[in-house]
């Protein structure tokens, strides 16, 4: 592999900058792997090589002429395919949006381009990201880079394979329940998700309004708090944009990071999500493990309880069904996108409708649809949404409690390394429990981030370890996190078999 792209973002844009590398030539090597194994990682559903190649002539043009850039001008990103890009095809991964090109940018786009960074491409998913294993897209599934006969993790393991096969060194994804975090988790990468309403969600295509949350995708804490620092801010176009100051991020995590000692730090171990049925005994080994190594640094472990918690998977998989149902309306074969007549009868406004969403969506859709509908009837919202809601008010309490006896929450990202396909594509349920300790930072709207702590098993796969702060307060998530994976040592990343392939 180019010795180039083994490099982090920060040491790509510092080359940059430097004139020891150009923009082009970055680009250039990042195209060229993502041709050599994109046709069977399948990370990528669409590369925009000439787009690519433009903004990163332009950027060199502009650095040879001594104009002040952003950063990380010239270093390239992917982007996952329910972020909006102007021009260029947004499917969510689904027959209902082929070949759609929208008609504007998302705000996190903007931002991207306005800074100067080269789109390579849009990402795969599971369809509208409903799913924790990239099986569920309507193009085929995207492969585990650290062994191929398993899941990337989702819904945004496009994304996370992307970066996890060294085909770029960031990219964008979406968070609703875990959907950036859990792909981090069973691929060695890092996936944060900002605290709600820290980066808008203009141009994002909606699954679950109050759960969603763009945030940035990496293969370290400071690469993805550099991408969280340019994407963040408020927006005018959200309504649920916060006006936060935006924080030098990666500069605060460096600066943590380089403490010898973590004193005065307390770690809090959400005894809900670190143990009992459904864990694997090496998640749990490597997860203590790094408590262990904290703790030598001078940290203080302390269990919290959260009791709550115990319901916070069955009031999300009510809460977010009920906003699938509502926002998915829209996809109604009238107005864009898909649209089907039926084969047989009248074609009126009703039998169009039927006709396109049956054809346009996958199963894991329609069951998500069909359980919200359910849901917000009449005579079981009450029962269902208006009680799973009450939870989620349990979940918030519980956090605020948590955090007024500890500094940062901790807790494995996902009870098992990654699984092979279809192993739990048959179960429904088996699946959903996949995101079971990253869900109730959603349903709280505070940040948390996954970076890679162990490569265990005999299969040799890679662990995640999830450190959640209090909302508003980002630069404490990254500074922890930064000061432990510097625990860790060298980016396990870097130890996937992707890293071993021979240098093209």
């Amino acid at each position: 592999m180019n010795n180039i792209l083994r490099l982090t973002a920060l040491e790509m844009a510092e080359k940059l900058r430097s004139g020891a590398l150009t923009s082009v030539e970055l680009t250039q090597a990042c195209l060229e792997r993502i041709n050599q194994h994109n046709p069977r990682i399948h990370a990528f559903l669409h590369v925009d090589a000439e787009g690519a190649l433009a903004t990163a002539k332009k950027i060199d043009e502009k650095r040879a002429q001594g104009e002040e850039l952003h950063p990380l001008a010239g270093v390239p990103i992917a982007i996952k395919d329910n972020i909006v890009t102007r021009a260029m095809p947004t499917t969510c991964a689904s027959k209902m949006l082929e070949g759609w090109l929208p008609p504007y940018d998302a705000t996190v786009i903007t931002k991207i381009k306005d800074a100067g960074l080269p789109i390579v491409g849009k990402t795969n998913m599971d369809e509208f990201a409903m799913g924790s294993s990239t099986e569920h897209s309507a193009f085929g599934v995207t492969r585990n880079p650290w062994d191929e006969e398993r899941i990337p993790g989702g819904s945004g393991g496009g994304s996370a394979a992307a970066v996890g096969s060294f085909m770029v060194p960031l990219a964008l994804g979406s968070d609703t329940g875990g959907s950036i975090r859990q792909p981090g988790s069973v691929t060695g990468t890092v996936g944060a998700k900002p605290t709600y309403g820290a980066v808008s969600r203009y141009g994002l295509v909606a699954m679950a309004s109050s759960l969603d949350q763009i945030g940035p995708v990496a293969r370290t804490v400071a690469d993805a708090a550099a991408l969280q620092e340019l994407i963040a801010g408020h927006d005018p176009y959200d309504a649920t944009s916060l006006s936060d100051e935006v924080k030098p991020l990666s500069n605060i995590a460096e600066e943590y990071a380089r403490k010898d000692s973590l004193e005065g730090l307390t770690i809090g171990v959400i005894k809900e999500l670190s143990a009992g049925e459904g864990f694997q005994e090496e998640v749990l080994q490597s997860f203590q493990a790094v408590l262990n190594d904290a703790q030598a640094k001078g940290a203080r472990i302390v269990e919290v309880s959260c009791p709550s918690f115990e319901y916070a998977l069955g009031a999300y998989y009510l809460i977010m069904p009920a906003e699938v149902s509502s926002n998915l309306a829209r996809f109604d074969g009238m107005r864009y996108g898909l649209r089907v007549e039926p084969e047989e009868g009248p074609v009126t406004a009703e039998t169009v409708m039927a006709a396109t969403r049956a054809a346009g969506f996958g199963d894991e859709v329609k069951r998500r649809i069909i359980l919200g509908t359910h849901v917000l009837s009449a005579g079981y919202y009450d029962a269902y949404y208006g009680n799973a809601q009450k939870v989620r008010t349990l979940v918030q309490q519980d956090f605020d409690k948590a955090f007024a006896e500890a500094d940062v929450l901790v807790s494995p990202t996902s009870p098992t390394t990654a699984f092979k396909f279809g192993e739990k594509s048959d179960n429904p349920m088996s699946m959903y429990l996949n995101d079971i300790a990253t869900i109730p930072a959603n349903l709280a709207g505070i940040p948390g981030i996954s970076f890679p702590c162990a490569i265990a098993g005999e299969e040799r796969m890679p662990v995640g370890f999830q450190v959640l702060a209090p909302a508003h307060q980002d630069d404490t998530m990254y500074k922890v996190a930064r000061a432990l994976e510097k625990i860790i040592g060298e980016p396990l990343a870097q130890q996937c078999p992707a890293s071993a392939w021979e240098d093209e």
